[in-house]
């Protein structure tokens, strides 16, 4: 077994102080009482949701470009930028975007992977190049992976081909369980390799029930953007005779393997839905609010016994509090009254919040995260003792101050696997991480 560090920190069993022993497969092996606790400790946070290379445009969509900007004029954007980036410009960026999950307490990351091929769409050389760019940069820089390929066919529900700037995220169903296949092969306790379906305008029906035949009762995770748009809900309805998630419901196995990307326009049937499949809506405050696609109906969907966990998407912001700030004070300007995500049995809003993501957030993921609890993945975060913020924390307001009290990163130390990969709130090659994306981003952006 590895070093071992005492703190105080919520368990399944309540508040504890204890030192974890982590095993050499990372994950905790022991927890022993003892009352020297140094601090704080939490467990990490799963990141459920990550374009990757979307860090490099953070910023660069916030020009008017038209009266009605939405989703639809920011995807132009988009599909610019990614005409740009090959295996070593993703390995760059993503490089970064994972050193800073880090340093905000992230220690998992989901990747809705979808730039596969060359700009042209011809496949690299090595199919699985972009991916391995990906795994590269999670191994390099020691957070935990989900990866997720993503499946894409069409360019809109009437099943018309790929545009030519689309065609670098295109698929064969053959095609796409090869890389699937490929990819499986260097799962390893710190790599998931799930399954995503970008979207249900981007897989017909015919692709996916085979799909689904094809995986069966594989039990990796399943991720599909769904519902994001107002738009797309509309189209879905003309050329499927459905809302996007009902659709989904009645047309595929969704089970506990499943998350549901979004979800943000839910009628009660859909809400009931979801929970009673015993789904995961990721959610992506920071993104939604950037992109104008609207609020997801948190109370309504938790009261129904669904549950949530939460992504960084487009990384305008990479941070896990601001993503539940906004989740929480949206609802509150919803509903026009205050701690929406609290509830008689957790009254604690931040505690909720929190709890919620940890749990759900294990599930989109496919992995044994969110609690520090023995045989579940040594990953935990470490609070800044001399911080303004948590002066004299109690059990009681500790996550509540963590969530809400400021905007100075509480974040002192970052465990993965029991091995330490943040010290001082910084992660140590962050330096030499960023001069080098500082250097791919200049040629990126080069006219």
């Amino acid at each position: 077994m590895n070093p071992s560090s005492a703190y105080r920190f919520p368990s399944p069993s309540g508040w504890q102080t204890a030192r974890i022993q982590t095993a050499t497969d990372g994950r905790i092996g022991v927890l022993l009482p003892d009352p020297d606790a140094r601090g704080f400790a939490l467990p990490g946070i799963p990141n459920t949701h990550s374009h990757a290379f979307q860090r490099a445009m953070a910023g660069l969509a916030e020009h008017q470009t038209d009266p009605a900007d939405s989703f639809w004029t920011w995807r132009e954007l988009m599909y610019r930028f990614a005409r740009r980036l090959d295996p070593d410009a993703l390995y760059a960026v993503a490089m970064q975007l994972y050193a800073e999950m880090l340093e905000t307490g992230y220690t998992a990351v989901c990747e809705f992977h979808y730039l596969h091929h060359q700009p042209n769409g011809h496949p690299y050389d090595d199919p699985a190049a972009m991916s391995r760019a990906l795994i590269a940069a999670a191994a390099d820089t020691g957070i935990r992976l989900t990866l997720l390929p993503v499946l894409y066919m069409s360019a809109g529900f009437d099943g018309r081909e790929l545009e030519p700037r689309q065609r670098r995220f295109g698929h064969t169903l053959d095609a796409f369980l090869s890389l699937l296949s490929t990819l499986r092969q260097e799962e390893s306790p710190m790599l998931r390799v799930g399954i995503a379906l970008h979207s249900l305008r981007a897989v017909p029906e015919a692709a996916l029930s085979e799909l689904m035949q094809a995986i069966g009762d594989d039990p990796a995770p399943i991720h599909i953007h769904i519902a994001e748009q107002t738009a797309e809900v509309e189209q879905c309805l003309a050329a499927r005779g459905a809302r996007p998630v009902q659709w989904l419901l009645d047309h595929a196995p969704v089970d506990a393997r499943w998350s549901l990307v979004h979800a943000t326009h839910l009628d009660e049937r859909e809400i009931a839905g979801i929970a009673a499949r015993g789904a995961t809506v990721a959610l992506c405050p920071t993104t939604e609010a950037n992109l104008g696609d609207g609020l997801f109906p948190l109370r309504e969907f938790l009261d129904a016994g669904g549950a949530i966990s939460i992504g960084s998407d487009s990384h305008i912001s990479v941070s896990p509090v601001e993503e539940l700030r906004w989740l929480e004070y949206g609802q509150r300007l919803r509903a026009q009254r205050r701690n929406i995500s609290a509830s008689p049995a957790q009254p604690s809003t931040g505690a909720a919040l929190l709890h919620a993501v940890w749990h759900g957030g294990a599930r989109s993921a496919g992995m044994a995260l969110g609690a520090l609890a023995e045989q579940h993945a040594a990953d935990w975060i470490t609070l800044d003792r001399h911080a303004p913020a948590l002066a004299a924390a109690s059990d009681a307001d500790l996550m509540d101050r963590f969530v809400f009290a400021g905007n100075r990163n509480l974040i002192d130390e970052v465990h993965v696997g029991g091995n330490r990969v943040v010290e001082g709130g910084q992660h140590p090659h962050a330096d030499a991480i960023a001069r080098r994306y500082a250097a791919v981003l200049a040629e990126l952006l080069a006219d």
